[in-house]
């Protein structure tokens, strides 16, 4: 890791989550506590209020780090309510998605492709499916065994007998899945259903109410770059990895990074890219994937961690998706090793927590290596001059594995 004298003294950074239905204030709450642990882990210090400026929901940060003071406002760019808007809240309905999105990947190949990649992110795409139809089947069972104990201690009544035992066991079924979906808080299987859902409805390609939106944070992101800060950074986590590609490439396809303005830097972290880009009709990120891959108005660094089993860690987002041109520069791969940048016992309590671990990039490392997600959003140095000495892993993916290499105009 390259790091020199400072040079920001103020950032302006623009976080893009995933597929996330609830609201921004729990990104607010996890840099303060998370920020506060690293800080006083690594010996530098961060001081959270308020944003002063209108718009998009955000705070500010005071650093100090070995005696240099910086600023950052860190500006959270809301999709929530579209991501609210396309959950189903009809169990009939998070069925129909299943049957919809596992013909998608299955149908198109993409998931046979997807298994050459990773299993974590697979598994954990097929573990929605999986838990929905274990449910149905549990209800199916139960409703039948009621079924046939009325039957049997009615059987008398013959027709009404059977009658009544059918409406009893649809009530009970639907009663048993509506418990089903009140506990998913802890199973997930519902809020994974509609994520992975959500991009397979469209085959890979952006709905319009999103294009929409991505118009707006690429107009923000644009706005940055013309103000008196020292570097925008860009950080799109999980799904928001994607949007940020395509917010970045139009950024740049319209001529909107000034050449005297602050330095553009991209931050993708556990990026589920392939999910998306090999569907057959991802042509628009695909083209953003090969365009982006090749500019020098911008860094891209991708961090992953194969402990993180609901990314593609260490997957080259754009040559697993068989895109790469042939001047490709970016993005700069490497894995932030949470076996080695945890405690033991801290990787032994985080080790089965899934979701937990999916969001370890925005939170504190006991013994950090290279990767410090505060450092970066709050320091004193550029994203790339930090990692302009920074190999990629040498174990990362980085040949094409995509059947759909096509890609828009």
């Amino acid at each position: 890791m390259a790091e020199t004298g400072q040079q920001v003294k103020a950032r302006r950074v623009f976080y893009i989550p995933g597929y996330d239905p609830i609201h921004p204030r729990r990104y607010r709450e996890l840099y303060r506590k998370e920020g506060a642990s690293q800080a006083a882990i690594s010996g530098y210090d961060l001081t959270l209020r308020p944003k002063q400026a209108k718009g998009t929901y955000g705070w500010h940060v005071d650093g100090r780090f070995d005696g240099q003071d910086t600023q950052a406002d860190i500006d959270v760019l809301v999709w929530s309510d579209i991501v609210r808007d396309s959950m189903s809240n009809s169990i009939p309905a998070t069925y129909g998605q299943l049957v919809r999105t596992a013909w998608a990947y299955i149908g198109s190949g993409a998931l046979w492709r997807l298994m050459r990649l990773r299993k974590g992110p697979v598994i954990a795409a097929l573990y929605p499916i999986g838990m929905l139809l274990l449910q149905l089947v549990v209800a199916v069972l139960i409703g039948w065994l009621l079924y046939s104990l009325v039957i049997y201690f009615a059987a008398e009544f013959g027709v009404l007998a059977r009658l009544i035992g059918g409406i009893a066991a649809l009530a009970l079924m639907v009663f048993v899945l509506r418990w089903f979906k009140a506990k998913d808080g802890k199973l997930f299987a519902y809020y994974l259903m509609h994520d992975y859902s959500y991009s397979a409805k469209w085959k890979g390609a952006n709905p319009p109410e999103l294009e929409a939106r991505l118009t707006e944070f690429r107009a923000m992101i644009a706005d940055a770059l013309k103000s008196d800060v020292d570097e925008v950074l860009v950080v799109g986590h999980s799904s928001g990895a994607h949007l940020s590609v395509s917010i970045l490439a139009d950024l740049i396809r319209a001529g909107d990074v000034p050449d005297d303005g602050p330095a553009l830097a991209f931050l993708s972290l556990g990026q589920v890219v392939p999910m998306v880009s090999f569907l057959p009709k991802a042509d628009r990120l695909r083209a953003d994937l090969h365009f982006l891959a090749s500019q020098d108005v911008l860094t891209w660094v991708d961090v992953t961690a194969p402990g993180d089993g609901c990314a593609f860690a260490l997957c080259d987002p754009v040559s697993v998706s068989g895109v790469a041109p042939t001047d490709k520069r970016w993005p700069l791969v490497f894995s932030a090793q949470f076996t080695k940048s945890l405690k033991p016992e801290t990787w032994k309590a985080l080790r089965w927590r899934f979701f937990r671990l999916h969001f370890q990039y925005l939170c504190a490392f006991d013994q950090p290596l290279d990767y410090d997600y505060f450092q970066i959003t709050a320091g004193p140095v550029t994203l790339g001059t930090r990692y302009a000495d920074r190999p990629p892993s040498a174990s990362r993916i980085d040949y094409a594995v995509s059947k759909y290499t096509s890609m828009s105009a």
